[in-house]
């Protein structure tokens, strides 16, 4: 599974408030959702963003409260997934729950920049940078991580292994 996109960078500690502000938590909808996505940290960030666009990140990604909502924003607004030092251990499962895919690799965040052009391979944790020509490794996903995010989430893939056992 490959990831390719545009890398839109910031720095360490963004926080779930940051990503989508507790204003905006009474919104259920994912687009609603993707609207207001980083606008106290980037307020043109969800007018630049294109689908499968990376964003790379300092340490604690994610840090702050618990909700959901976060990794849900990023992926509605079309992130493709998320590369920072480190992530808040709540949000690194929530992103997997929801099927947003999110690599730690503090050296590929130190070796790109804003406006960089990645490719990811999910199977094997190498992280390309294409424009400054360099590479990067970090932990590959387990199979059982990558059928996760490839059926969209948990949820689905709770769905889908039930379905082939003829459970609805």
């Amino acid at each position: 599974m490959k990831l390719k996109g545009q890398a839109h960078k910031y720095g360490a500690n963004v926080d779930t408030d940051v990503i989508i502000p507790a204003r905006y938590l009474n919104l259920t909808e994912p687009a609603a959702l993707a609207a207001h996505c980083l606008e106290d940290l980037d307020a043109q960030f969800v007018k630049r963003v294109k689908r499968g666009d990376l964003i790379v990140a300092g340490a604690n990604f994610g840090c702050g409260s618990s909700r959901e909502h976060a990794p849900i924003a990023l992926k509605a607004a079309g992130v493709g997934g998320v590369i920072a030092a480190s992530f808040a251990r709540i949000f690194y499962r929530n992103a997997i729950n929801i099927g947003l895919p999110i690599l730690e690799c503090p050296e590929a965040v130190a070796g790109s920049e804003a406006g960089d052009n990645l490719e990811v391979d999910l199977t094997t944790g190498v992280i390309r940078n294409l424009t400054r020509e360099t590479q990067f490794k970090a932990k590959a996903y387990p199979p059982f991580l990558l059928d996760i995010i490839a059926a969209g989430g948990l949820v689905e893939y709770t769905r889908n292994k039930l379905a082939s056992k003829g459970v609805t």
